[in-house]
């Protein structure tokens, strides 16, 4: 990917801007916010968890001292809980129903003492905590090495199987390694994670292979004795205007991951006048990364209105106190440009009328010598229609086992849609983990069956 001309900026300068955004509890802190916790029957904030995280046992641990014990049932209900803890939105989940949230409007800092214990254990010299049962003799072929494909692996292998991931990456762990704000997951979390994930043991990974031809989905299910699909939105939305292809014209995807990857933040060249596209997560890391990287103006511009942003009214304050210059009810319509390189971005003002969007006379001009598009990402792999498996809206239709049309063949995370959000794909993962599970004990029992019948 080439970007800008890097501005000249300060290293160090850089590094303390990509610190962890909420920083890590101390232990007198983590003791004095879990003896907060009123430790209720039937919490609302577990049943507000998709990973259903016992989260007043975990916390009583951590106010008995316990810390390995709260690690032991946060990453038994979701072993990636620690990245979880860093990006879920728990203002939204489980604090948002927190009684003392409710009551006095000051929930527990659930996120934080979850990723308290679980960065304790990571930090020990005794990490692992599971043990793999005994190989079953079945094989499992993981399509994916991001949060469901590797919460699918993980379960699957302590059940005894053995598992295969397949991903195009260099690097398993998916939009936790690469779509995650660097200021959200700092250092190198995501990897960590991965490895202790895999320490389990049973679980190959195979980097740099794609899935993209119905022959290879079925050259897998020959091969295995089930698949889970995990393969995430491989596309991009386009804007479809004119200007689209000119120089300094990004997808916010991209420019995440490029400084995801990078091995000096100096080197990520960023526009002086930089504007976003957009109004989810993604639009906000990076319009906030723009800004950190010095970029002198960075405007985000959504076209509707606050209410309407997939992104949680926190992003939003997050980017508003780093400089970023919200615009709402501005739809793109030219990017404008000079020797193909982007100078500016004429948008239209929108009115909504009956729920629909309603194009304004009025049009707005604003400066850019980068934009980057977050519009939204999309399937694509326009070989799924071919494959045999039922597709809805964009995505690959499920049943409430994450059970595909294709016999033998599972999928979860972002490419069946929902939320959208890493714990989400944790629980899709585990969710067709233990359906596949069942699903081989069956044919199990039903061979035996069989072979009793005719040899009884």
């Amino acid at each position: 990917m080439s970007f800008l001309s890097s501005l000249a900026k300060q290293g160090d300068g850089l590094v303390a801007g990509f610190v962890d955004a909420v920083p890590a509890l101390m232990p007198t802190q983590a003791l004095v916010e879990a003896e907060r916790c009123l430790y209720c029957y039937d919490a609302p904030c577990t049943h507000a968890c998709p990973t259903r995280i016992d989260v007043p046992a975990f916390i009583r641990r951590i106010a008995d001292g316990n810390l390995r014990g709260a690690a032991h049932g946060i990453l038994d209900a979701n072993p990636l809980g620690g990245m979880c803890a860093r990006v879920c939105p728990t203002e939204e989940l489980c604090e948002k129903v927190c009684v003392r949230n409710t009551q006095h409007g000051l929930p527990v800092a659930i996120g934080r003492l979850q990723r308290y214990a679980v960065d304790t254990l990571m930090q020990d010299t005794r990490p692992q905590i599971f043990q793999r049962t005994a190989p079953v003799g079945r094989r499992v072929a993981v399509v994916g090495a991001g949060p469901a494909g590797l919460s699918c692996a993980h379960t699957l292998a302590r059940l005894g199987y053995d598992v295969e991931m397949f991903d195009m990456r260099p690097k398993p762990g998916g939009l936790n390694e690469y779509g995650i704000a660097a200021y959200k997951a700092a250092g190198d979390f995501a990897q960590k994670e991965v490895a202790w994930l895999l320490d389990i043991g049973g679980i190959a990974v195979h980097s740099g292979w794609r899935l993209q031809s119905a022959s290879q989905l079925h050259a897998l299910r020959d091969e295995y004795d089930a698949v889970f699909l995990a393969i995430g939105l491989a596309d991009t939305r386009k804007l479809n205007i004119p200007g689209e292809s000119l120089e300094g014209v990004y997808d916010a995807v991209d420019f995440i991951a490029a400084i995801r990857q990078a091995g000096e933040l100096s080197s990520i060249p960023i526009g002086r006048r930089v504007v976003v596209i957009g109004g989810g997560m993604t639009a906000v890391d990076a319009a906030v990364h723009a800004r950190l990287l010095g970029a002198e103006q960075v405007f985000l511009v959504y076209r509707r209105g606050q209410a309407q942003m997939s992104a949680s009214k926190a992003e939003l304050q997050r980017a508003q106190t780093h400089g970023v210059l919200v615009r709402f009810w501005l739809a793109p319509e030219e990017i404008l440009g000079v020797h193909n390189r982007v100078q500016a971005v004429r948008f239209v003002h929108q009115t909504q009328r009956d729920g629909q969007l309603q194009p304004a006379a009025e049009t707005e001009v604003i400066l850019a010598d980068m934009v980057l598009k977050a519009i939204g990402q999309t399937l694509g792999n326009s070989w799924l229609h071919d494959s045999g498996l039922a597709l809805a809206q964009g995505r690959i239709v499920t049943d409430d086992q994450g059970r595909t049309a294709l016999p033998g063949v599972w999928a979860g995370g972002d490419c069946i849609g929902g939320l959208e959000l890493t714990v989400e794909a944790v629980a899709h993962g585990q969710r067709a983990a233990q359906s596949i599970h069942a699903h081989l004990n069956a044919a199990v029992a039903t061979s035996a069956h069989l072979q009793g019948i005719f040899h009884g």
